[in-house]
């Protein structure tokens, strides 16, 4: 006996995208551009010391990551 109340599986269904991942997507982006904007904000009233010390430890942080992908890549 077969159960006739399952429907039938369609395979172009299947690789359709779901409509809520533009709504999440969305929120992300969203969410994403209002950390930024605060972070900015705190940046903005951050000493001149504070700020020479973050922009010392990002170049000291992206050096280190540019070196390790140039090893990887033998450049």
């Amino acid at each position: 006996m077969t159960d006739s109340s399952k429907t039938p599986t369609n395979d172009q269904d299947h690789n359709a995208p779901d409509p809520g991942d533009a709504g999440r997507t969305v929120m992300v982006g969203v969410l994403g551009g209002i950390l930024s904007a605060a972070g900015y904000l705190v940046y903005q009233r951050l000493p001149e010391e504070q700020k020479d010390r973050l922009h010392r430890q990002v170049r000291g942080l992206l050096e280190s990551r540019i070196n390790e992908i140039r090893q990887n890549f033998n450049l």
